[in-house]
């Protein structure tokens, strides 16, 4: 059996999981998400926990079936709690700005950027360097965050441009130091 996929979910109160037509429900007090379930995977929903079963026992079967659990665990987590992702601006007059779902990045080019945030997110800056990303959608949150830093990924010689809270760039050594060291 697949470590993770024989573990089961424990509903919270307030949350409610129903599966119809090959495709979970979760709803909750953060709003109600759905996903399809992959070919080959049941899901058993009984009392406050749901466990998944699968098929077959081939290779590919036993990485799905982590696979379908982790995914509708995400979403009972992300109709509970919700899911923020943090994104730091860096440079001299690198910032933003959210007005609505509208957020406005200044990153060095000759224009503002206004990047349209999808339905379920959710953007705050503090101090127009730091972006914090709110949904209940963990993969939609991931591919807005993506989409965000790679406007201006950080660069390896001053390190400018947008990138996750706690991400390490590797600094490389410009033309001055090369020059110095012969």
């Amino acid at each position: 059996m697949s470590r993770i996929g024989r573990l089961p979910i424990t509903i919270p109160n307030g949350v409610t999981v129903s599966q119809a037509d090959g495709e979970v429900r979760v709803k909750g007090p953060k709003g109600q998400l759905a996903q399809r379930l992959p070919a080959g995977v049941t899901m058993e929903v009984s009392g406050p926990t749901v466990k998944f079963a699968r098929a077959d026992d081939s290779n590919k079967m036993r990485g799905v079936h982590g696979l379908a659990r982790q995914l509708v665990a995400n979403m009972v987590d992300g109709v509970t709690k919700g899911f923020t992702r943090v994104l730091e601006i860096t440079g001299v007059g690198y910032r933003a700005d959210a007005r609505g779902n509208i957020l406005w990045l200044t990153l060095g080019y000759s224009h503002p950027i206004a990047y349209q945030l999808p339905p379920g997110v959710t953007a705050k800056v503090d101090k127009q360097v730091t972006v914090t990303l709110e949904g209940s959608d963990r993969q939609l949150l991931g591919e807005v965050a993506a989409a965000v830093r790679g406007l201006r990924p950080p660069e390896p010689y001053k390190g400018k441009g947008v990138r996750y809270a706690g991400e390490h760039i590797r600094r490389k050594a410009g033309k001055a130091a090369a020059g110095a060291s012969r």
